[in-house]
């Protein structure tokens, strides 16, 4: 237990002091406008230097900050929750390896390095997504891989049309590549290869099936490291992108994400599985901010929602352990009596998802709103964007009513205790900075606070939205409208909107059953059919029939040559 204890804290220890150093410098950085480029020459070949560059800004430092704290709690929570695992210090490995992926992929301003950790984030999920070893969990597991390879091959691609400009530094070419052929090519491989590690449509089903990974990786990869990888590298590539003309498709893209996810959550009793659904809805919020080209408004979002939503996945991971890894939210119920502590965070991080004012969501949420309202969008994006907004609030307080409300539907109440010490310090430091987290960041990153002038009505939109999806959420909880969702009559509505519109079925028996139907098909029409008839074995079979006729003749062989005879003697007679 003691050595368990000292891998756990001393790693803790070393993130936190590594992530207070790097939010100081990111501060220091952005009063006073610094970007720091340093070159570390890796390795001299006669007329060619290689070269690492690593970009020191705002951005970057305070990102590296937020991911260095939240990982530093993840790691602390983790020696409580993973007390029977023998293999502790293989898991604390993979997850610092998986935090360094992150670190290099933040401060590269160069396409390889990227790649290093852009490749390092894809193979290390799946490391910890196969982590508890079952059938189930490879399969999660190779659709987790398989989908990010889409994006690494993408990636690939940008790179080698990037040798068109001589470098592989990005950050130098952006402003004028869009002016180009070369430039759209690019713009449109790094958007698809960002769709891919964000999870976005067509290639959602990942990231509900990435929930097999322990809740405290859950927790790391939903929050600030795996999903948001593309966001934030749209976010570098955002002048790139916008000049090119894909902002509008992106801008579709990201609010059909936000509108299934909020709707397939509504339809989810999986508890991690409708908290990786908020994040994939949140994930369609900052893509589409990104496409109306507000950088730093999407930025903003992407770090408060990585405060509230690594403590969503903390609190669901000590419901889940307490309760004998028990994932049903129907079998919850009167949690708020047995864990009134961890109770506490739950509903903390669930008000700060729904924007509830003064947390660390609303900051965010109701500045990007409110920039909707004041920019051109189309009535098709405005629907997205409110409608997705009441969604998460149905969804938050029908997860509420289920977990936290009720009489318990448990078979079992031995061993529920509230006092896990490691977990609740970890939740405690993070319902500090969901508290407090957005209105920081809102005051550093925004010294002058934007004047949106608004009507009143327009002003109120975004709280009367939460305030009915949350009254509507409530309502049918309480109704047996969710029990009567899958009868004979709405089966196939419900199935389509609770399966994120038949996509895991596409990604998974989709690209499963055809193909091997297809091949099956081939095997017996052309491998065991018509190619076989015409080679191998119609070869075999002539052969064969013409050596039966040879062996008649050599068996009757005094007729054969008085036969071959005569012929031969008629050939001679004509010849001559």
């Amino acid at each position: 237990m003691n050595w368990r204890l000292n891998i756990c804290f001393i790693s803790s220890l070393m993130l936190l002091v590594l992530s207070l150093t790097n939010l100081m410098l990111g501060i220091y950085f952005c009063l006073n406008n610094l970007t720091v480029f340093i070159e570390w020459e890796v390795l001299p070949l006669n007329s060619m230097n290689i070269v690492m560059t690593m970009l020191f800004d705002w951005m970057s430092l305070v990102f590296m900050g937020f991911v260095l704290f939240i990982s530093s709690m993840v790691i602390f929570y983790s020696n409580n929750y993973m007390e029977g695992d023998p293999y502790i210090s293989r898991f604390i490995l993979l997850v610092l390896m998986f935090v360094f992926s992150m670190m290099l992929l933040i401060i590269s301003p160069n396409m390889i390095s990227i790649l290093l950790g852009w490749d390092g984030l894809g193979l290390i999920s799946y490391l910890l997504v196969i982590y508890y070893q079952n059938f189930k969990f490879y399969s999660a597991g190779m659709l987790t891989v398989l989908s990010n390879r889409l994006g690494d091959v993408a990636f690939l691609l940008g790179i080698a049309w990037m040798l068109n400009y001589g470098s592989w530094n990005y950050v130098f070419y952006l402003n004028y590549m869009f002016s180009d052929f070369e430039g759209i090519m690019i713009s449109l491989l790094m958007v698809f290869a960002a769709m891919t590690k964000s999870a976005q449509i067509p290639f959602s089903s990942w990231l509900p099936a990435a929930m097999a990974a322990p809740t405290p990786v859950s927790s790391l990869v939903h929050s600030s490291t795996l999903v948001t990888a593309g966001v934030y590298l749209m976010i570098r590539f955002n002048v790139l992108v916008m000049n090119s003309g894909l902002g509008k498709y992106l801008l579709l893209i990201g609010g059909m994400t936000m509108f299934m996810s909020g709707m397939g959550a509504n339809y989810e009793f999986d508890l991690k599985k409708i908290i990786a659904l908020s994040t994939l809805s949140q994930l369609g919020l900052m893509m589409s901010i990104l496409a109306m080209g507000y950088t730093e408004l999407a930025f903003f979002h992407l770090l408060t929602h990585a405060l509230f939503k690594a403590l969503l996945f903390m609190c669901a991971g000590v419901i889940i352990h307490n309760l004998g890894d028990c994932q049903d939210i129907r079998f919850m119920g009167g949690l708020i009596c047995f864990f009134p502590l961890t109770s506490a965070c739950f509903l903390v991080s669930n008000l700060a998802l729904c924007g509830f004012p003064f947390l660390a969501g609303f900051y965010s949420k109701d500045l990007i709103l409110e920039m909707c309202l004041v920019s051109n969008l189309n009535l098709i994006s405005f629907i997205f964007y409110f409608f997705s907004t009441g969604l998460t609030a149905c969804y938050t307080f029908r997860l509420i009513y289920y977990v936290m409300s009720g009489p318990f539907n448990y078979s079992v109440c031995n061993g529920i205790s509230d006092d896990s010490w490691f977990m609740l310090k970890g939740m405690l430091m993070m319902v500090f900075m969901a508290t407090i987290g957005g209105s920081l960041l809102s005051w550093i990153l925004f010294r002058t606070p934007s004047m949106i002038c608004l009507p009143f009505y327009f002003k109120t939109l975004a709280l009367t939205v939460s305030v009915i999806g949350a009254v509507f959420g409530y309502q049918i909880s309480i109704s047996h409208f969710s029990s009567s969702l899958m009868c004979l009559i709405s089966l196939f509505s419900s199935t389509f909107l609770g399966s994120m519109w038949f996509m895991p079925y596409i990604s998974t028996r989709g690209m499963m059953v055809y193909p091997l139907s297809s091949g099956n098909y081939f095997l017996k029409s052309f491998d065991q059919g018509w190619c076989e008839y015409f080679g191998a074995q119609g070869v075999y079979s002539l052969f064969k029939k013409f050596t039966v006729l040879v062996q008649s003749y050599q068996n009757n062989f005094l007729k054969t040559y008085l036969l071959l005879f005569f012929v031969w003697l008629m050939v001679v007679i004509l010849i001559y």
